[in-house]
C-alpha cells in the first residue's frame, strides 16, 4: 500500500467529520460539567447538631427558590425557633439564624443529604452537622 494525498473534497469531508464529532464531544462534557455543578434541592426538614461554645441539636425546615433558602431553626441552646436565610451554590453552602447571630458556612454532599460546616455567632464558634429527614414526599 502507498500513501495517497488528500484532494480538496476529501480534506473538506474529513474537516466536516471531524467538526461534528468535536461538537458531539463538547456537548457531551458540557452536559457532565453541568451536572456536577447543579444545585442540590435542601427543601424541607433537617436534623443535626453543634459543638463549640454553644452545643446542641437542632432541626431546620427550609423552603427553596432556586439557590435561595429560608425557613426556621430551633435550636436546643440558647433554646428557641428562629427565622434563618441563606443560600446554597454548587456544594456550598451559608445561611444565618438573625435572632442569635450566628452564621453558618459549610458543604451539601453531592447527594443533597448532608451537610456540615463551621458556626460564629460573636466570639463563639464551632462546628455543626445535618442530614435530611427522609419523608415519602421528599424520597
Amino acid at each position: 500500500m502507498y500513501w495517497k494525498p488528500c484532494t480538496t473534497r476529501s480534506r473538506r469531508t474529513m474537516l466536516l467529520c471531524f467538526a461534528v464529532l468535536m461538537a458531539g464531544v463538547c456537548s457531551t462534557a458540557a452536559f457532565a460539567f453541568a451536572g456536577t455543578t447543579q444545585t442540590p434541592k435542601l427543601g424541607g426538614m433537617w436534623s443535626g447538631s453543634y459543638t463549640g461554645r454553644y452545643a446542641g441539636t437542632f432541626t431546620i425546615q427550609w423552603t427553596q427558590t432556586t439557590s435561595r433558602l429560608r425557613g426556621t431553626i430551633a435550636l436546643s441552646n440558647p433554646q428557641g425557633t428562629y427565622t434563618i436565610t441563606g443560600s446554597v451554590n454548587g456544594t456550598g453552602i451559608k445561611f444565618g439564624a438573625v435572632g442569635v447571630g450566628a452564621l453558618y458556612s459549610g458543604t451539601v454532599s453531592r447527594s443533597g443529604l448532608s451537610m456540615s460546616g463551621d458556626w460564629t455567632s460573636g466570639p463563639a464558634h464551632g462546628s455543626w452537622k445535618a442530614h435530611k429527614v427522609l419523608t415519602r414526599k421528599n424520597q
